[in-house]
């Protein structure tokens, strides 16, 4: 079986994904440069509960991000276990990382080493919209990812290069922490000409104590208003 056959295999057929390959040399840090290849698994969140949260985060929509962070994360070890039995050297990535996997500079950058997102513009499924997240063709920000890096040669997607969200600027007026910039992203932008970080994180952690507890940090309003991915 060729490894878009894995990776299909490893897909419920009772959700909505998309999934798309990239072409990853030179793109990676150290740690990951012994894969050359990429595969990012898209899962469509549930469209009533992204609905819901127009003017700020639920139980619901916390209880969506940790079922389908578990049900995603439990898909890349199933595909990179099932790619390794074939001979194919392969690391599974997490959608959130844990506290210990962020590395030294995360609370002082609030980066991380590796971007799901960035892969998925390489593996053609969409722009960095001027939310900062990336902006599916078939879901619009309405999607969870997950990656697998992998060493073998695969048939790779056209990456996508710039944003595609033209004067549309509703993310930027709705967002209740004034993170974003309205800047438009092309694959010569930097984070911070876009968004604002430490801004929305706070803003996510005001959100959690006083909406959900269990020390969550969530926000969500720029995915609920994207219009693209919408179903009316």
């Amino acid at each position: 079986m060729n490894v878009s056959g894995i990776v299909k295999k490893h897909l419920p057929e009772a959700r909505e994904y998309i999934v798309g390959y990239a072409d990853l040399k030179d793109l990676l840090p150290v740690k990951y440069r012994q894969y050359a290849y990429g595969t990012v698994i898209g899962r469509r969140l549930d469209d009533k509960i992204i609905d819901s949260i127009e003017t700020g985060p639920n139980l619901g929509y916390y209880r969506l991000y940790q079922e389908v962070n578990r049900e995603l994360a439990e898909i890349a070890t199933g595909i990179e276990t099932e790619l390794r039995s074939n001979g194919i050297k392969a690391l599974g990535i997490a959608p959130t990382l844990t506290n210990t996997d962020r590395g030294e500079t995360f609370d002082r950058t609030l980066s991380l080493d590796f971007s799901h997102k960035m892969t998925g513009t390489r593996a053609g499924l969409g722009w960095i919209g001027k939310s900062d997240l990336l902006i599916t063709r078939e879901f619009g920000p309405r999607v969870r990812l997950v990656s697998v890096l992998l060493d073998a040669p695969v048939e790779c997607h056209e990456p996508v290069v710039k944003s595609e969200c033209g004067s549309c600027d509703l993310c930027v007026q709705s967002c209740p922490a004034h993170a974003l910039s309205g800047a438009m992203w092309d694959i010569d932008t930097t984070r911070e000409m876009i968004f604002d970080a430490f801004k929305c994180r706070e803003k996510c952690r005001e959100f959690g104590e006083q909406r959900i507890g269990k020390g969550a940090r969530l926000c969500g309003i720029c995915v609920s208003v994207c219009p693209i991915g919408k179903r009316i």
